[in-house]
């Protein structure tokens, strides 16, 4: 009976948090998108026919249909097998690039917007410095020089979108650190460290969160275009950019062969920007 009562609390507890959120369509649709992909990440030796790498020459640039849901590409390769398990790198390099660029941004940017002063203007300088490079540009030098493959898309992602980091994550800290409650850390003795991670840290998540979700977005871009470029994961393994770059010769023939890639970048940068947009109105202190 104790661990039912249990579970029924952790249960209540859930709903309550859960409920609000669902209110939030724009959330609601973004975490559903998502879920969805990720879920077909994960499942797809069940729900996929063929793998990935599968070829059939006498069965080459088929057109969609019941053996072959998306078609198929110049080397007979299933496409719909291609694009589900291509979903598994391009997450990994969206996801995993943005949560290590966090990690490498978090103490800067903690440094920055809490002491000010010349350590402010030092961190600052330098991120703004690379800022000023785009975006792309500054990826496809970082990828060429630590190499192309997944692990130097996802360092490349950090290094690009860390600078970016700092700047929001110095901003959120300045909003926050001259609170009564930081101020009352301070008078009653508390060490720096400690005002920082329970106090500054703690504040700053939820709109870290916000940021995170809408750069993974753009994360998602960058490696499609550095696979489209050639730069990203090279074949055979499965890559939206690269299945792009790859189908452009037969796209008058068969233009199915860039349209489902292209269609899966769309919804997943969907689904981050829907995410980010809907974390960002469930936070706003107005509307709740």
């Amino acid at each position: 009976m104790a661990s039912a009562s249990v579970i029924q609390k952790k249960s209540n507890f859930v709903v309550r948090f859960l409920k609000p959120m669902l209110k939030e369509s724009t959330l609601a649709v973004g975490a559903l998108l998502l879920l969805i992909i990720v879920l077909c990440s994960l499942l797809a030796p069940w729900i996929t026919r063929y793998g990935p790498e599968e070829q059939d020459l006498m069965a080459a640039l088929l057109t969609p249909s019941g053996q072959h849901w998306f078609g198929t590409d110049e080397l007979g390769r299933d496409i719909f097998s291609r694009v589900i398990y291509a979903s598994r790198i391009d997450l990994s390099i969206a996801i995993g690039g943005v949560l290590l660029a966090f990690l490498l941004a978090l103490p800067f940017g903690l440094s920055a917007g809490y002491y000010g002063g010349r350590i402010d203007r030092q961190i600052s300088t330098i991120s703004e410095s690379i800022l000023t490079f785009p975006s792309l540009v500054l990826a496809i030098i970082i990828v060429s020089m630590i190499g192309t493959g997944k692990t130097g898309l996802i360092i490349t992602v950090m290094i690009t979108q860390a600078p970016q980091l700092v700047r929001y994550i110095r901003g959120f800290v300045f909003q926050i650190r001259e609170m009564e409650y930081i101020t009352a850390a301070k008078a009653a003795g508390s060490r720096t460290l400690f005002i920082m991670v329970h106090h500054v840290l703690r504040n700053i998540l939820g709109s870290s969160m916000v940021i995170l979700s809408l750069m993974a977005s753009e994360a998602v871009l960058v490696a499609a275009a550095l696979g489209f470029l050639g730069l990203g994961v090279q074949p055979p393994d499965p890559e939206w950019g690269t299945m792009l770059s790859r189908s452009r010769s037969y796209f008058t023939q068969t233009p199915h062969l860039m349209f489902f890639p292209g269609l899966a970048i769309a919804v997943l940068i969907l689904s981050f920007n829907l995410l980010g947009d809907g974390l960002r109105d469930y936070m706003d202190s107005k509307k709740r």
